[in-house]
C-alpha cells in the first residue's frame, strides 16, 4: 500500500463497504427501531439499540483480511395488556366466562361506541329486558304502547 498517496491511513467507509450491504443492513434494522418507537403498544421511553458487529478475519500473512457484519436491533417490548374475567356456573350447573366490560361486576354502563346501557359483560339492556320472563313490568314500554 502506498501511504503517500493517501492522507488517510485507514480508507474505510462503513456505508460503502460490501458494495453499501452493511449500511443496507443497519438501514433495515433502523426501520424496525422507528417502527417500534412509533407503536402504540409499547412504552414510549423504552431505550432501543441497534448492533453493528464487524467481525475481522486476517489470513496467514496478515495481508487480506475478511470482514463478516451483522447488524441486530433491541426493540422495546410490547406492554401486558389486562382485563377482567367474570366466571360461575349459569342456572344449568355450566360454568360460564365473560369479560367484565363496566369495571365493577353488576354495574351497567354506557357503552360511547353504539350508545346503549349495557350490563357488566356487555349485553345491551334492551336486550335483557326484552328476554325477561321474570315478570317485571317496564313502566317506560308500557307507556309508549299506550301513547
Amino acid at each position: 500500500m502506498d501511504k503517500k498517496n493517501n492522507d488517510k491511513m485507514i480508507d474505510l467507509d462503513l456505508s460503502n463497504l460490501a458494495d453499501g450491504g452493511i449500511q443496507e443492513k443497519v438501514d433495515l434494522e433502523m426501520k424496525k427501531v422507528f417502527e417500534n418507537i412509533h407503536d402504540l403498544n409499547t412504552e414510549p421511553k423504552s431505550k432501543r439499540k441497534v448492533t453493528i458487529t464487524l467481525e475481522l478475519t486476517p489470513d496467514e500473512n496478515r495481508e487480506v483480511i475478511t470482514i463478516s457484519s451483522s447488524v441486530k436491533s433491541n426493540l422495546a417490548p410490547l406492554t401486558d395488556v389486562t382485563t377482567t374475567i367474570l366466571t360461575g356456573r349459569n342456572v344449568n350447573g355450566r360454568v360460564e366466562a365473560k369479560e367484565l366490560k363496566s369495571r365493577t361486576k353488576g354495574q351497567t354502563y354506557f357503552d360511547v361506541d353504539d350508545g346503549k346501557f349495557k350490563d357488566d359483560v356487555g349485553t345491551p339492556i334492551e336486550e335483557i329486558e326484552s328476554n325477561d320472563n321474570s315478570g317485571l313490568i317496564d313502566f317506560q314500554k308500557k307507556q309508549k304502547n299506550n301513547a
